[in-house]
């Protein structure tokens, strides 16, 4: 209690200082600096949410200087002093509203907003990620979707920037079992590697985009396996994909781009016990298949053989 009022005194001390008076014009530089230093000796005792505020403080200062890279600086400092006031809150399983997330999310949404308008878009779509990570690490994938979106908007001029953004969004739908939402992601991201990666020689995939495509590849043929769409249902991209791993096809050269001949034939034999209900085969796979998936894609592998053994009409 003690600490709260002396906390107040300091800050109502430096604001004072700023009110206007007449024939005497407040020192704001003077006010930046103390609120600053305020801030930080608020967060060395442990008190994120009061240092958020004396932050917000010093971005009110920062904008009257019309000084906007001070502006979303402090904005940003303040929107992380108030996440860490919310994980505090968390780890010790208190009672809230949110009320830290909120104004954490309202900081770096203004912050955001600050560098778009001054043009520094790739700082803006950097804050974007912050906050959807934040936002995902809480367990908020849903929440977490439109920030990765806006920064893959963004990132339009970076493809590979891009494409990982666009690869946090159709991780969050797969979290919040959106498979529908998903598969259009990574379809928009199969085509846009495709398109941007390219050699200036051959013109093939390179690189990284190889290690995207691969993904791309390996988590939509899962989702098929998930959705099991009709043949009256299905998009002709996504019968392109799944005609790859038919036993008769012989067109599987663009996929040997990216796909190793081992992931090629276990994910086929995939599609072919998934279509003949093999449960036994499909368990075998899932063993040799678990060290070369990521996280996620075993997630959807252990959700299909759910799905097929006990149907619950998620997937659907």
């Amino acid at each position: 209690m003690e600490k709260d009022v002396d906390v107040l005194g300091k800050y109502r001390a430096v604001t004072n200082k700023l009110k206007k008076r007449f024939l005497k014009r407040p020192n704001v530089a003077e006010g930046i600096e103390q609120y600053s230093a305020l801030a930080k000796g608020l967060k060395q005792q442990d008190c994120p949410q009061y240092a958020g505020f004396c932050c917000l403080a010093q971005a009110r200062c920062e904008h009257t200087l019309v000084n906007a890279a001070g502006e979303a600086q402090a904005l940003t400092s303040a929107a992380r002093s108030f996440l860490d006031a919310e994980l505090a809150n968390r780890e010790m399983k208190c009672p809230s509203f949110e009320e830290h997330l909120t104004a954490a999310i309202n900081c770096f949404s203004h912050a955001i907003r600050v560098y778009i308008e001054n043009n520094h878009i790739s700082l803006a779509a950097a804050l974007s990620i912050e906050l959807g990570e934040a936002l995902k690490n809480l367990n908020k994938p849903g929440e977490a979707m439109s920030h990765f979106q806006r920064a893959a908007e963004l990132q339009s001029q970076s493809p590979l920037e891009c494409l990982h953004s666009l690869g946090s969004v159709a991780s969050c739908k797969v979290a919040t079992k959106d498979y529908d939402g998903a598969l259009a992601v990574l379809t928009e991201m199969a085509y846009l590697a495709q398109e941007r990666g390219g050699s200036s020689t051959t013109g093939k995939p390179i690189g990284a985009y190889c290690d995207i495509l691969a993904r791309c590849e390996v988590t939509r043929v899962l989702l098929l396996m998930l959705l099991q769409p009709t043949p009256q249902r299905i998009r002709p991209e996504h019968a392109q994909t799944l005609e790859k791993y038919a036993w008769e096809s012989t067109d599987d050269h663009a996929t040997a781009q990216f796909l190793s001949e081992d992931l090629f034939l276990m994910m086929q034999s995939v599609v072919m016990a998934c279509q003949s209900q093999d449960f036994i085969s499909l368990r075998a796979l899932q063993t040799e298949l678990w060290p070369l998936l990521m996280g996620e894609q075993n997630e959807l592998l252990f959700q299909i053989i759910k799905e097929l053994t006990h149907p619950s009409g998620e997937g659907v």
